[in-house]
């Protein structure tokens, strides 16, 4: 772990390249005040110069399983926070060349813990919604290319992903209809 006063806490993942960070917080009786991206900071941080190019920003109800998706051309990065309620956020390496492909890592992402998910390009996304709302927004490296979007099976048992799930999740037609890794295009 490197803290840095004044700037960001990043924490190790099971999967090195994936980040978890945490942002100075500033608060008061009055409430709270957080630089949620500094570009000088980050990349003196992470290491990483990334051009962020885009910013979602979704709303998904309780039960809500989101993904898991990537883009098998114009791969994105993303790093990823909660504004309202709190998500299981879920990266899985879909780098053939990684010695983590097929591997993921889960973070539980919460407006009062106010951590951010750093999840490079090479990996397919999804998180599932634990509280009543989850407002989650999000950076990406790449613009969004739905004739290059490609859904991962949420429960492939080959990824075995641990979802804390407390009922069937809630899915689109697309997330149903994900495919396994072992079909799925993958990146070298």
């Amino acid at each position: 772990m490197t803290t840095v006063p004044g700037t960001l806490t990043i924490m190790a993942t099971p999967i090195p390249d994936v980040l978890l960070i945490e942002p100075r917080v500033f608060g008061d009786e009055r409430g709270f005040f957080l630089e949620s991206y500094n570009a000088k900071v980050w990349q003196a941080e992470t290491g990483l110069a990334v051009p962020f190019v885009q910013d979602n920003h979704s709303r998904s109800a309780r039960h809500v399983l989101r993904g898991l998706h990537y883009q098998i051309q114009q791969p994105q990065g993303k790093l990823i926070r909660v504004i309202l309620g709190s998500i299981f956020d879920v990266a899985v390496d879909l780098r053939r060349s990684s010695i983590t492909f097929g591997q993921w890592v889960g973070a539980t992402l919460t407006a009062d813990n106010k951590q951010q998910l750093w999840i490079p390009p090479g990996f397919a996304h999804g998180f599932l919604v634990l509280s009543d709302f989850a407002e989650v927004l999000y950076k990406t490296t790449e613009y969004y290319a739905p004739e290059h979007e490609r859904s991962l099976l949420w429960n492939d048992p080959d990824l075995a992903i641990d979802w804390p799930l407390e009922e069937d999740p809630i899915l689109s037609s697309k997330d149903r209809a994900g495919i396994s890794l072992q079909g799925a295009e993958v990146y070298p």
